[in-house]
């Protein structure tokens, strides 16, 4: 994935790469190490009655805030935290185009698509807009709308790869969807008969507009198994759109007036991650080679553990005193942005689909 790869549009484009795999590891085995032990707690608290809930990645966010801001991140672990918060993430990413496949997204329809990709937009530009008025900052905002109308903590952290926004600020986000995406997952189970929808329909809904994977297999299934699985498949086409809006942020963060000192300056070109050409590509491949259900599993088991480790060194990184900085305004924002896109996507479904 090394090397350029320049598109004719008004900005050309450059496929950064992964970091050199003859890096020395043991510079950053303490902190890879602490991250993974705390990914480990988090899997066997998710045993506990009600913790399943909550998926590994959020739980071991939370494990590393707690760590960091109760114990200390060590100065010999920070080295590998730091490398699995930029590369370790990044290659996670990239390993989520496994879990979807062209087929797939022809299963969705033209229709759900369209109500996916709607939804998607409005929210995002919706979030950004009402952030402004709000007076978050503009990182933030962006990190909250990227978690909420796409694919929860996995956007947040994909998308702040492109916006370089703070460690407390990816945190207080992934604390904003994680929030109210629970919540949606609670209540969207009490109102598909309320408000009259068919079983796909509910799935589609709740595939359109819940922020994690796990929140929306958990809210659709509780109407049925045609319902869950639907629900799924739209998530998953859902999680696919993330590439695009990552390009589509580089090329806007190109054009912001603090990335040129002068207008008279040659354009900024703008760096396409090499995660996003990986997950393009590994979903294309998910879609010509055929794996079996015990492969396909093992994959996501190993994805999920490395967001999880990804996010554990983000918490690892992540100082109480500068969440609490940010005040109540960004919540409020992350509030509105979920009730906004579940109305908008039920709006959609029940006018088209």
């Amino acid at each position: 994935m090394c090397g350029e790869f320049y598109v004719e549009y008004a900005v050309p484009l450059k496929i950064t790469s992964f970091p050199a795999l003859s890096v020395h590891f043991s510079k950053y085995f303490p902190g890879l190490a602490v991250a993974a032990g705390l990914v480990a707690v988090a899997y066997v608290l998710r045993s506990l009655p009600g913790v399943s809930l909550l998926s590994p990645m959020i739980l071991a966010i939370l494990l590393g805030m707690a760590f960091h801001n109760l114990v200390g991140t060590p100065a010999r672990a920070k080295p590998g935290v730091k490398f699995a918060v930029r590369h370790v993430l990044r290659f996670a990413v990239a390993l989520l185009g496994l879990q979807l496949t062209t087929q797939q997204l022809a299963d969705v329809g033209v229709t759900g698509v369209a109500i996916i990709a709607a939804t998607l937009t409005t929210t995002f530009l919706f979030t950004k807009w009402l952030g402004k008025r709000l007076g978050v900052e503009t990182k933030l905002a962006e990190l909250i709308a990227a978690g909420t109308s796409i694919c929860g903590a996995s956007a947040v952290v994909a998308v702040n790869t492109v916006t370089e926004g703070h460690d407390e600020d990816v945190a207080y986000a992934v604390a904003c969807v994680t929030l109210f995406g629970s919540v949606a997952m609670f209540v969207y189970p009490m109102l598909p008969v309320l408000l009259h929808l068919a079983p796909r329909g509910f799935g589609l809904w709740t595939g359109a507009s819940i922020h994690e994977v796990a929140q929306v297999v958990a809210a659709a299934f509780q109407d049925g198994k045609e319902a869950g699985e639907f629900g799924t498949i739209a998530k998953l086409a859902r999680v696919g759109m993330l590439a695009p809006v990552v390009m589509g942020l580089a090329m806007l963060a190109a054009r912001r007036p603090e990335n040129a000192a002068a207008s008279h300056q040659p354009r900024k070109k703008v760096a396409v991650p090499a995660f996003v050409i990986g997950f393009v590509v590994l979903v294309l491949f998910n879609s010509a080679v055929p794996l079996t259900p015990f492969v396909h599993h093992g994959l996501a088991l190993v994805t999920t553990f490395l967001l999880s480790i990804a996010l554990a060194a983000l918490g690892l990184e992540t100082d109480f005193r500068k969440l609490a900085d940010k005040g109540f305004r960004p919540l409020l924002l992350g509030g509105a942005a979920s009730v906004f896109i579940a109305c908008f996507s039920l709006l959609l479904v029940k006018v088209f689909l």
